[in-house]
């Protein structure tokens, strides 16, 4: 439970990141709620996707099937860490229209690889991706109420922090 926890923490905490600086413009807060709503869902589906296809492919797969899923966390956690340190263009997205769906899944994409690799080591799929959907909601909206009062420094962290945890658990299901 702890594991799911975490992990449902570090895949919010990108949706928080990047909500954090869109928080920084003038977004109404009708559209802080919707976004939080559609990140949230697409946080439900693209890892339950990923998930049913891992619980798939393990079926049919040897035991090097644990490994490949953490060392696709892993994976996902250093592109995470190495990506906070790039310097970040900023782009200017409309929340609304094609900009509206293009950020909410731009920010949930990576769930799809996570949700893979908990489906094959058999993970439970409703209580995964509604805690996954739950925090990134929750994370989204928080990111773009601080990011009203807040300065642009804590974006990086929190991805760092998100990469670190997701290498942490790769880790963990490799050793």
């Amino acid at each position: 439970m702890t594991s799911l926890i975490l992990l449902s923490l570090a895949l919010g905490l990108d949706a928080f990141s990047v909500s954090l600086g869109m928080g920084m413009q003038a977004v109404r807060l009708k559209y802080v709620f919707l976004t939080g709503v559609a990140i949230g869902a697409f946080h439900i589906i693209m890892p339950g996707f990923g998930m049913l296809l891992g619980q798939w492919f393990s079926e049919s797969a040897s035991d090097w099937a644990t490994l490949a899923g953490g060392a696709m966390l892993f994976g996902l956690g250093a592109y995470a860490v190495f990506a906070s340190f790039a310097e970040k263009h900023s782009f200017s997205y409309r929340l609304s229209g094609i900009g509206f769906w293009l950020f909410a899944l731009s920010v949930s994409i990576d769930s799809f690889p996570v949700g893979f690799s908990l489906g094959l080591s058999d993970a439970d799929v409703i209580i995964s991706v509604v805690s996954f959907g739950l925090f990134s909601m929750l994370l989204t909206w928080t990111g773009f109420i601080i990011g009203r009062h807040a300065g642009a420094m804590l974006g990086r962290y929190s991805e760092l922090l998100g990469g670190s945890i997701l290498c942490a658990l790769g880790l963990n299901a490799i050793f």
